[in-house]
């Protein structure tokens, strides 16, 4: 796409490629089990840690392929989604860029947090992420239940190893 092109806003948007994978980055970070067996915080708070969880696990994969700018475009859905919730919850123009400078400080952190034990498949080191990057109910020991969400966000790796990129993207069988 032309620089033109982009500008004026009349070619392809390129994140409609990944948008199947976000949309399904959403719908597992809102699988009941989360929030009733694994004791997640059913709250903004609790929801953005399972997106960010969910999301990172699939940016790992994709980072470890050829796809490196979906990634990046998977990021970029990211911002688009979590503005349109501000706006929704009334954050105004005036603070929105600080706030989005903040929950991508948040994504990159937690990237950064998940990404080794995700490559190297450590439960107890992606466990000690889950523990600090989670937002349990009331009076829950973290510790009890951060391991369910690690085994959780581990086997949605290994599943993700099994599909081929294309499949990755359509989000076909990103289950």
């Amino acid at each position: 796409m032309s620089f033109i092109s982009r500008l004026l806003g009349t070619g392809p948007d390129p994140r409609e490629a990944v948008r199947p994978l976000w949309h399904r980055v959403i719908e597992l970070a809102r699988e009941p089990a989360f929030y009733n067996e694994c004791e997640v915080a059913d709250t903004v708070a609790g929801r953005f840690d399972l997106v960010t969880a969910v999301l990172c696990t699939i940016m790992v994969r994709v980072e470890a392929s050829d796809m490196r700018a979906q990634s990046a475009l998977l990021a970029e859905l990211f911002v688009e989604d979590m503005d349109g919730q501000l706006r929704e919850f009334g954050v105004n123009d005036v603070v929105m860029g600080k706030r989005m400078g903040k929950l991508m400080s948040v994504l990159g952190g937690r990237l950064g947090a998940y990404r080794g034990a995700l490559v190297d498949r450590d439960h107890a080191r992606l466990t000690q992420a889950v523990a600090r990057n989670v937002t349990f109910r009331e009076g829950v020991d973290e510790n009890q239940y951060a391991p369910a969400i690690a085994d959780r966000l581990l086997a949605l790796a290994q599943r993700l190893d099994e599909i081929s990129d294309a499949d990755l993207l359509k989000a076909k069988a990103v289950a």
